[in-house]
């Protein structure tokens, strides 16, 4: 693993990060900081993103349309989430019966060393019930 120098833009990568809610894209995170006027550019975002994952001080997977999303560790280790499709809320999950499933699948097919990623997209119980008063009331 690569050790990166913790510059001032990468601390405060960092801090937006561990600010935002939920998962964030890097350029939603770019945004912040441009209307921050800190002046650090999307390259320096990715490159901060990038690292803060590999140390595992930060947690990165892809959204159901494909897009990279990341967000402030709170677990070290493996684990997974469920997300919110509307506000983003994200719950940090043990998954027992994942871990037992994958290693199952991959030994069955003559696999070992399995890795896999599990996170789960829904709604929330807010978001649920605002979209079902959206419906009731059109």
């Amino acid at each position: 693993m690569v050790v990166q120098r913790n510059t001032w833009q990468r601390e405060r990568v960092r801090e937006a990060l561990a600010d935002a809610r939920g998962f964030v894209s890097a350029q939603s995170l770019h945004a912040t900081l441009r209307d921050e006027n800190t002046g650090i550019g999307l390259a320096t975002v990715y490159r901060a993103l990038a690292g803060l994952t590999a140390q595992g001080e930060a947690d990165s997977l892809q959204s159901p349309e494909g897009e990279s999303l990341y967000r402030a560790c709170a677990s070290p280790g493996h684990h997974h989430h469920l997300i919110c499709r509307s506000c983003g809320l994200t719950v940090e999950i043990e998954a027992s019966d994942v871990e037992q499933w994958a290693r199952r699948t991959a030994a069955t097919h003559g696999f070992s060393e399995a890795e896999h990623v599990v996170d789960i997209f829904g709604l929330c119980s807010p978001c649920a019930r605002a979209r079902a008063s959206e419906r009731d009331a059109g």
